[in-house]
């Protein structure tokens, strides 16, 4: 692996690390209610592509449709 990209991974889990302390500040570092939070962003976000879905046209996106569910790899 170059250093190049050994330096990107480590910027890229710094960033990652202050998005979920941030997450948890915001809580005052009770994970358990950052846990529900996120969820119920996450439930608002997908009723509301849900909603955009039936609202959108196919021609809108030339048959291109959102998706609800993640086909990437979720990091741990």
């Amino acid at each position: 692996m170059s250093a190049e990209k050994q330096t990107s991974d480590i910027e890229e889990f710094d960033t990652w690390m202050d998005e979920v302390a941030s997450a948890l500040a915001w809580h005052g570092g009770d994970a358990e209610a950052t846990i529900r939070t996120l969820l119920a962003d996450c439930k608002h976000l997908r009723e509301q592509l849900a909603l955009a879905q039936i609202a959108m046209g196919i021609g809108f996106t030339r048959g291109w449709s959102p998706r609800s569910e993640r086909h990437d790899e979720v990091t741990k």
